[in-house]
């Protein structure tokens, strides 16, 4: 695996470099030796958190976790993201994607799938161009944590969602 570590205000010494490499480095097993892992450790005021994410062909993988001491995020970072590989690896072989991302081993065992994604739910409701700044007043009025719009400026399907901290977000598609 390829490791990329940043730090955003917490230098990255020598100690936590190879704790994330020696702890995020046991996921070895399941992917090839060439994939990417991006890994940015910070520090706001008590919370000390970590942020991976591994890039494989169609998906991502990815995962945060926050506590007070940055080596028990790295060990719990590592624990949620071979929780995630376990739980959707017979997806992405049922769908074939990025199946070429991982090691053959961990593609032919068998894991239980203890839960099984379910859409028990379809809305359907009518769209109309507006602004990401209404659509957030929208969000907000509706009381969710995100709202599907059409951008007027653009005529593209966006999303706005709430971000930790009382900030907003827009996902817009790149096609």
């Amino acid at each position: 695996m390829k490791f990329t570590i940043v730090g955003k205000n917490i230098n990255v010494t020598e100690g936590l470099r190879l704790a994330v490499e020696d702890k995020i480095g046991k996921l070895e097993k399941y992917f090839t030796p060439d994939t990417e892992v991006h890994v940015t450790l910070s520090v706001e005021k008590e919370r000390q958190k970590i942020e991976v994410t591994i890039p494989v062909k169609g998906n991502i993988i990815r995962s945060e976790q926050v506590s007070n001491d940055m080596y028990v995020s790295i060990d719990l970072v590592e624990e949620i993201i071979e929780r995630q590989l376990k739980k959707y690896k017979t997806k992405i072989i049922d769908r074939n994607q990025g199946a070429g991302s991982f090691k053959q081993d961990f593609m032919e065992n068998d894991y239980i799938d203890d839960e099984e994604i379910k859409i028990v739910r379809t809305k359907r409701f009518d769209i109309k161009p507006m602004y990401p700044e209404d659509a957030c007043v929208q969000m907000e009025l509706l009381g969710h944590s995100f709202f599907v719009f059409v951008n007027a400026e653009s005529d593209q399907v966006c999303v706005v969602y709430k971000r930790k901290g009382g900030t907003y977000g827009l996902i817009e598609a790149d096609i």
